[in-house]
C-alpha cells in the first residue's frame, strides 16, 4: 500500500521517471492520522519498523502496532497536560520508542523537537529557553535523563521529563504509562500548515537556529523516498542517522511510510562498518542511504565480502562525494551511488533521481518542488561553470512547499534568507552544460564534519572560556575520513607558553565541555591573526593557509 499517491499529483515519463510533481492534500492533513492510522487500516500487518542493536535484541512493529502505540503514547502525553502547540524535546537516539512517540505528538498537534543525546546541559538549556519547551521524552541510556532533570530544576519552562524503560525519581515512567494507557484516540483538529516540528541547526554566527516546519514537511519527503532513495513497497530501507538529526526525517519515517516501505533501525552507539554491513546482509535491506564517510569505511572493509544481493539502491548526502568513492562502491556492489542535496530548512532540492545518469561527484539536478538557480552576490544569474550561491525562486502562481516556515523566535534571520524575494541556501555550487550541479562549499564558515553541521561560534565560545586565550578562530580543514575536521587557531595572553602541553591542555579543556561532534581535532597557536581593515579575522586566509 503506497499512500503517497493520495497527497500529490505526479507526471511520469514512459519509463516511470518523474517529470513533474505537485502536493495535493486536505486542509487538516496530519501524518499521524492520515498515514500511520490509514496504513494500519489498509495494511495492518505490513512491517513498519525492524529494530535491532549490537546485543542482537530484536523488535518488529507492524503499522497496526505503531498506530496502537502512538494512540497510547498520545493519551499518556495528554493525561500529563501536553496539548496542541506545546513543544516537546525528544532525545531517543535510535531507540524504538521514537517511531511511536513522533506520530503521537503529531496527532496531538504538539511540536516535536528532536535532539541528539550528545548535547550538554547548557545545550539543552539553550533549546528549552529558545523554544519554550515544556516537556521532554528521553532515552534511558547515558546521562540524558539526569541532564534533563538538572535543566528542569532551573527557572525555565521545562516541567515534565518522560523516561523510557527506566524508573528515575522525579521523572515520569513513560514505558509503564504507555502499557496502561487507552489505545483509542479521538482525532485532534490540526491543520496541514500549522507547526509540527523544530530542528535546531548550527549557523556561522550565534547559537543554533530553531528551524520550524509544518505538517506538509512530511509530504515533501515523498520525492526523497520514492524517486531518490527508490524505496519499494514492503521493502526495508536503512538510513544511517540518529533521530536527533534532520537526516532521520529524510530516511527513517515520513517518506518511507508514505511509500509503504518498512524502516530498518540499527540502534548502535559506536559505528562499526563490519557490523552495519552484516545488518544489511542479515535483514535483507533493499535500499540504503548514508554520508560519503560511511561508504569510505565500507570500501575499506570490502562490501563485496557480504551478501548484499537484496540491496537495490544506494544514496548519499551530507557532504561532498569523492569520485573515487563512487567508483569503488560500484566496483564492489554493481550499484551507482546517487547523490542528493538539501538542508535542515528544506527537503530534497537537488538529486540524481530514479532513471537519471549519475555523474560521479555531482549533486544532480533540481527536484520538481524547487526552481533552483545559481546567482552571484548582486543577484545576477550565472551561466554554465560559474560558481555562485544556490538559491530557490518561489513559484509565481502557487505556494512554495518544502521550505521551512520560520526560524522560531528570530523573524529577522528568516527575512534575511529570503532577501530579494528568493531563498538563499548559503551553499555555493556551479552548474555544468548538462544542467548537473556540483557542490563547491558554504558561502559562509559553517563546518561539515562526519555529516554534522558545526558553527564556528559554538566552539569559539567554549575556547574563550580558557583563561589564557585572547582571540580565537575555528575553521574546517580537509580530512579524508571526516570530510572536514575542526581546527582551532588561538592567540594566547602574553607570558603563556606556546608549546605542545598548552595545545593539549586547551583541547582537553574544550572537548570536555562540548558534544563530541564539536571536538577540536587540530589546534594551532599564533602570534597574530590576519585581519580586515575593520579588524575582523580573515577566515578565508586561515583556511587557505591550513590546506
Amino acid at each position: 500500500m503506497q499512500l503517497y499517491k493520495n497527497f500529490c499529483k505526479e507526471t511520469l515519463d514512459e519509463n516511470g521517471n518523474l517529470l513533474d510533481f505537485e502536493l495535493d492534500f486536505p486542509e487538516n492533513y496530519n501524518f499521524g492520522y492520515d498515514v500511520v492510522d490509514k496504513m494500519a487500516e489498509l495494511a495492518p500487518d505490513d512491517t513498519a519498523v525492524v529494530w535491532t542493536n549490537p546485543d542482537k535484541e530484536e523488535k518488529f512493529f507492524t503499522f497496526a502496532d505503531i498506530s496502537r502505540l502512538s494512540n497510547k503514547a498520545a493519551n499518556v502525553f495528554r493525561n500529563n497536560g501536553i496539548k496542541k502547540g506545546d513543544k516537546v524535546l525528544v532525545i531517543l537516539k535510535r531507540n524504538y520508542e521514537y517511531w511511536y512517540v513522533a506520530p503521537a505528538l503529531h496527532k496531538l498537534g504538539a511540536i516535536i523537537i528532536p535532539a541528539t543525546h550528545l548535547l550538554t546541559q547548557s545545550d539543552i538549556s539553550y533549546r528549552v529557553d529558545t523554544a519554550n519547551i515544556t516537556a521532554a521524552v528521553c532515552t534511558p541510556d547515558d546521562t540524558t535523563a539526569e541532564d534533563l532533570m538538572a535543566v528542569a530544576s532551573q527557572p525555565n519552562t521545562l516541567e515534565k521529563v518522560f523516561v523510557c524503560r527506566k524508573k528515575i525519581f522525579g521523572t515520569i515512567d513513560f514505558t509503564t504509562e504507555v502499557e496502561n494507557a487507552d489505545d483509542t484516540l479521538e482525532r485532534v483538529d490540526t491543520k496541514a500548515e500549522e507547526p509540527m516540528l523544530i530542528y535546531f541547526t548550527s549557523g556561522t554566527t550565534g547559537y543554533p537556529k530553531a528551524v520550524e516546519h509544518n505538517h506538509t514537511y512530511t509530504l515533501g519527503h515523498i520525492i526523497t523516498a520514492k524517486y531518490w532513495q527508490c524505496v519499494k513497497e514492503k521493502g526495508l530501507h536503512l538510513t544511517v542517522a540518529e533521530t536527533g538529526w534532520g537526516k532521520a526525517s529524510w530516511g527513517k519515517i515520513y517518506g518511507q511510510w508514505l511509500c509503504g516501505c518498512g524502516v530498518m533501525v540499527y540502534d548502535f552507539d559506536k559505528f562499526s562498518p563490519g557490523k552495519l554491513l552484516r545488518i544489511i546482509e542479515r535483514y535483507k535491506v533493499t535500499s540504503f542511504c548514508a554520508p560519503p564517510t560511511v561508504y569510505r569505511y565500507f570500501i575499506k572493509r570490502g562490501m563485496d565480502k557480504y551478501d548484499l544481493s537484496a540491496l537495490e539502491h544506494l544514496t548519499t548526502a551530507g557532504e561532498a562525494l569523492n569520485g573515487e568513492v563512487f567508483e569503488k562502491v560500484f566496483e564492489q556492489t554493481g550499484l551507482h551511488l546517487m547523490e542528493g542535496f538539501g538542508q535542515t530548512e528544506s527537503v530534497l532540492m537537488l538529486a540524481n533521481l530514479k532513471g537519471s545518469v549519475a555523474k560521479p561527484g555531482s549533486m544532480g539536478k533540481p527536484t520538481p518542488l524547487y526552481d533552483v538557480h545559481i546567482i552571484d552576490d548582486s543577484g545576477k544569474e550565472l551561466g554554465a561553470n560559474e560558481t555562485g550561491e544556490i538559491v530557490v525562486y518561489p513559484p509565481k502562481d502557487k505556494k512554495q512547499y518544502g521550505i521551512f516556515m520560520s526560524y522560531y523566535g528570530n523573524e529577522e534571520l528568516y527575512k534575511n534568507v529570503w532577501k530579494g524575494g528568493v531563498y538563499h541556501t548559503g551553499d555555493t555550487a556551479y552548474k555544468d552544460e548538462d544542467g548537473y550541479y556540483w557542490y563547491v562549499g558554504r558561502a559562509d564558515d559553517l563546518i561539515k564534519t562526519r555529516g554534522f553541521r558545526v558553527g564556528p561560534f559554538e566552539v569559539e565560545n567554549v575556547i574563550m572560556q580558557y583563561p589564557n586565550v585572547l582571540e580565537c578562530a575555528v575553521i574546517g580543514v580537509p580530512d579524508k575520513d571526516r570530510g572536514q575536521a575542526i581546527k582551532a587557531i588561538v592567540k594566547l595572553a602574553d607570558g603563556t607558553a606556546h608549546d605542545k602541553h598548552t595545545e593539549s591542555e586547551i583541547k582537553t579543556f574544550c572537548n570536555k565541555r562540548m558534544a563530541s561532534y564539536k571536538w577540536i581535532q587540530h589546534l594551532e597557536i599564533v602570534d597574530e591573526f590576519p585581519k580586515t581593515i575593520s579588524g575582523k579575522i580573515k577566515r578565508t586566509t586561515l583556511r587557505e593557509e591550513s590546506k
